[in-house]
């Protein structure tokens, strides 16, 4: 091994994000020595606070206390959601912990134009696609922000940020409850309770636009917001887009308003960590969740305490909704088999033995209809065909990133796959699935098909 070979260098957990929504230019923060100093020494601070809080009580105070909503049964007003006017988000100044770098020094500067604004590898291109990563290495957390670019073959990162605890889950989202305009975020997830949101848009950033839930601290006597464990898994609302799930080791599901910064709802009938999440992509009251106990739970979120339930024990790894068939999701299980569930029945359409080992990436295509891609810590990829009675494997690839921890999908490219893995040499990958002879001539000639709305009295459990 050479001598400044890293210890550990792996990839656990990762996002692509479609093209158009990124700042041609990324907005830059510079700083001074002394400002830089001056944050040191305040996260150290942290550091240490943070140390002291471990074991404090976890009772939430009357301050976190909300206001009931108008319907009980529909916190969200999940059934309202397509009349409400969404020009002036509302719950702004409630924010939790929203960036605050220009209070610390007078030098602090943003600059949008510079030396490096005309630098080629500097400027995101109208057809790049960015994939967000998760990457450790030795002790360092990082969150690369990667340039995907298919027909200029580029596959770079382009700037990144350091986290202070160990990643384990990504989401991107657009809401920005500072402002009215879409914007371009990244919630993380990782070994702390408290989730992180930064903007993508910005380079150098030292602290995330804001922060989900809070520690809580005798000395300040503040209670605790939040999750009280690491926070494992993560599902932006994209019809209902104040709202973020969180599933967490906790045995908990949160549903965070994030106009307010705080959890309307908790989810709370797992008896083991809840490790995957996905919203219905066209329902927005529809939430299905996978856990330790060896259950996927669907729900509706205007009536959080009912479910319904699927086995595939003994831990689930993933679950993801199916865009082209509305009532069914497949989940995948730590013994590598994989299931597919149509919610109006009480047993999975059918199960496979997919992998030797647990089934870390779970991808069900949104635009090639039948196309369903898993990657495993067994180190391989397989591509499947879930169009007729049972799933036929098209194809298989051992991949160069050792043991593999996750994947994603190119929106505008569905067979360019992204797969992040153990291996020090080659912790990330991007697979073209167009390479293999068996899968351009199985899904080569499909199109993307338009799946109706479906009314959501139907999917109600």
């Amino acid at each position: 091994m050479e001598e400044n070979s890293p210890t550990v260098s792996l990839v656990s957990c990762m996002h692509f994000v479609r093209r158009g929504v990124a700042k041609a230019v990324p907005e830059k923060i510079e700083l001074t020595e002394k400002e830089l100093e001056k944050i040191i020494k305040q996260t150290a601070d942290d550091l240490r606070l943070t140390e002291q809080e471990e074991g404090e009580s976890d009772e939430e105070g009357p301050n976190n206390v909300r206001e009931p909503p108008e319907n009980p049964d529909d916190e969200f007003n999940f059934e309202q959601y397509d009349e409400e006017d969404t020009t002036n988000p509302i719950g702004i100044g409630t924010v939790a912990t929203l960036t605050n770098l220009g209070d610390l020094s007078e030098n602090v500067q943003i600059r949008t134009e510079g030396p490096d604004s005309d630098e080629e590898d500097d400027i995101i291109k109208a057809n790049d696609n960015l994939l967000l990563v998760g990457h450790v290495e030795s002790d360092a957390s990082i969150l690369e922000v990667y340039i995907f670019n298919k027909e200029e073959g580029s596959f770079y990162v382009h700037h990144d940020i350091i986290l202070p605890w160990f990643p384990l889950c990504i989401e991107w989202l657009s809401h920005d409850p500072s402002d009215p305009q879409p914007g371009n975020l990244c919630a993380l997830g990782g070994m702390d309770p408290v989730i992180q949101v930064w903007d993508i848009d910005i380079e150098n950033c030292l602290e995330p636009a804001f922060k989900l839930g809070k520690k809580p601290n005798k000395k300040k006597k503040t209670k605790r917001i939040g999750h009280k464990d690491a926070v494992l898994d993560l599902s932006w609302n994209r019809n209902f887009t104040h709202v973020l799930a969180s599933g967490s080791a906790d045995s908990t599901v949160l549903l965070w308003d994030l106009d307010q910064g705080t959890p309307h709802t908790k989810i709370d009938c797992f008896q083991d960590k809840v490790q995957s999440l996905s919203f219905h992509p066209r329902e927005a009251q529809t939430l299905c969740a996978g856990a330790c106990d060896g259950l996927a739970r669907v729900f509706d979120c205007r009536t959080p305490t009912s479910h319904r339930e699927w086995s595939l024990g003994p831990e689930i790894e993933r679950v993801v909704w199916d865009a082209h068939n509305p009532f069914c999701f497949a989940m995948s299980n730590n013994e590598g088999k994989v299931a597919y569930v149509d919610c109006r029945q009480d047993e999975p359409l059918w199960t496979i033995d997919a992998h030797e080992k647990e089934v870390t990436g779970l991808i069900l295509s949104d635009q090639v209809p039948g196309l369903m891609i898993t990657v495993s810590t067994d180190g391989k990829l397989k591509t499947w065909d879930i169009t007729s009675t049972g799933p036929v494997q098209v194809s298989q690839r051992t991949n160069r990133t050792g043991q593999c921890l996750c994947a994603a999908a190119c929106p505008e490219d569905p067979l360019s796959v992204a797969v992040g893995g153990d291996n020090k040499q080659c912790h990330i990958e991007l697979v073209d699935l167009t390479a293999s002879e068996e899968v351009t001539n199985r899904f080569g000639s499909r199109q993307p098909v338009t799946v109706p709305m479906v009314e959501s009295e139907e999917m109600e459990t």
